[in-house]
Parts: structure tokens; sequence; C-alpha cells
């Protein structure tokens, strides 16, 4: 418990990941990618040094995109009713610690829950103040080797009320684009892969989904796993290199904490993703 408290909440991983992703464009082999989640400013640990630690790690990793995957701010009294909460670093001081954030293709944001309590269009709005592209239900193009790489960033699955209409208007946004490449999809939480692909599918081009949310469970045990994972699908979709649907995804472990101040086991983490075709 002691390691869990003290010790594990102040480290920060640079992970390492080669990804073999069928049907990927070959002119984005090799394509770096750095994915950050769930930084909770203000949570057990996260001060607005550790947030310029990941700004500067991340800068380090030479990437040729980075993408900020949702849950920027904590709040305090999560127990409370939503308005009865205040957050624990204000939403401006993360944005201006996130400012300096470097990649060949720029930097692209989506929102999580936690924003969504606290209100997204002011985060929104912070984020963009930093240079951070913030894509809500929105449709990025990148060229890259004479390619094309769509990045469509979604907004975070549990303020969805009509999956139906979500997805048409999503599968009509990709239209306007058909035929230009590739589809790069940012959401806060894994759970929209099965929804993205099954029944509602959006695009046949949709080749890798990139996640945060669950925090690999925070707490990782022998034998048990993660006992604790804020998903529908138990432990399916806790963390790391998922093919599930014909469809790849990846799941950071984020930053910071959320309801419990421990980690055990799954350390905090800046994702530096190597994409190739399988």
């Amino acid at each position: 418990m002691a390691y869990g408290y003290f010790v594990e909440p102040n480290r920060l991983v640079v992970n390492q990941k080669v990804l073999k992703i069928k049907h990927w464009n070959p002119a984005f082999d090799n394509f770096k990618i750095v994915a950050i989640s769930d930084i909770h400013g203000g949570s057990h640990h996260v001060t607005a040094e550790k947030i310029r630690e990941v700004v500067r790690l991340t800068n380090e990793q030479n990437a040729d995109l980075i993408v900020l995957l949702g849950d920027y701010v904590s709040q305090m009294h999560e127990n409370r009713p939503i308005e009865q909460r205040t957050l624990k670093m204000p939403m401006a001081e993360i944005a201006d610690n996130l400012k300096g954030l470097r990649a060949k293709y720029g930097v692209y944001a989506v929102l999580g829950n936690h924003d969504g309590y606290y209100g997204n269009a002011e985060v929104a709005a912070e984020l963009a103040g930093a240079d951070i592209r913030v894509l809500q239900n929105e449709l990025a193009v990148i060229e890259h080797n004479g390619a094309k790489l769509r990045i469509l960033g979604i907004k975070d699955h549990l303020q969805i009320k009509n999956w139906e209409n979500f997805s048409e208007s999503l599968r009509l946004l990709l239209l306007s684009t058909e035929g230009v490449g590739d589809v790069l999809v940012l959401e806060h939480a894994p759970d929209i892969l099965p929804v993205i692909t099954g029944n509602f599918a959006v695009s046949k081009d949709t080749r890798l989904i990139l996640a945060g949310h669950h925090h690999g469970g925070q707490i990782w045990l022998p034998i048990i796993g993660t006992p604790i994972i804020p998903s529908g699908y138990g432990q399916k979709y806790a963390a790391g290199h998922v093919k599930d649907n014909d469809v790849d995804m990846f799941v950071t472990n984020g930053i910071g904490t959320s309801m419990l101040p421990f980690r055990l086991f799954v350390p905090p983490e800046i994702a530096v993703l190597t994409v190739n075709g399988e």
C-alpha cells in the first residue's frame, strides 16, 4: 500500500510500443504517435511540475503526431453531485503547463467524461489557447509521404444519447472524404470500439483507435488482474494493444488517478507508438 500510494503514482514511464496494423497504408510505416491520456491535473502526484515533465519527455520523442485523449481536470469530492465539486487544479493552469508540445503534424485532443462534468467548452477553449486542436466529432487530415491520414476525434461516449444518429453523423462526415486515406480514431473511452465497428460501423477505413479512460485499472494483481475497470466489457479493453472486430486499438494507462489515489504495477505512462503494417 505504501508503494502504491507514495511511489508508483509519482513515476512517469515512457512506454515504447511497435504496433502492427492490418491494412495500414505503407506510406505511414514507422509513423510515430505519442498518446497521453487522463492527466487529471491536481490529482495524486500530478503537479504543475509533473505536467511540464510530461511535455519535456514527449517532445524528446520527436513524434510525427501527438494525441491527448481526455480527462485533463480532476474534481474534489467525487462522491458528491457534480455541481458540488471543485477542481483540484484550474484548467487554465493545466493548459498553461501543456504549452510547448511539438510534433511534425501537430497536437490533437479529444475530451473525456471529467471534462464534460466540468464544462467541455471551457476545457476546449483552454486547450486551444495552448495550440492544441480539439476535435469534437470532427475530422482532420494530414499528409505524409504523399499519402493522407484522416484523424477522427469523437466526443466522450458517455455523453452520447442516440447511437444511431451519432453513427450516422460520423458516417456522413467521413463520406465527405471517402477514399482520402485510412482513419485514425481518437476517443476517450475504449468501450467505443464495438460501437463504431459493429452495428453502427462508421467506416470500413478505420484502422486504429486510441483511447484511455481506464487508467489501466490503476491496480494490477497477479492472477486476478485489474479488479476494478469502468467498462461494460470487463478487463477486455483495460490497457495495451487490443485487436477486436478486425480493428486495432491501443489503450494507454494515462498519467493521473481518479477515485483512489493508488497505482500498483500500472505506472503513469507516456505511450510512444510506432505504427507499421502487419
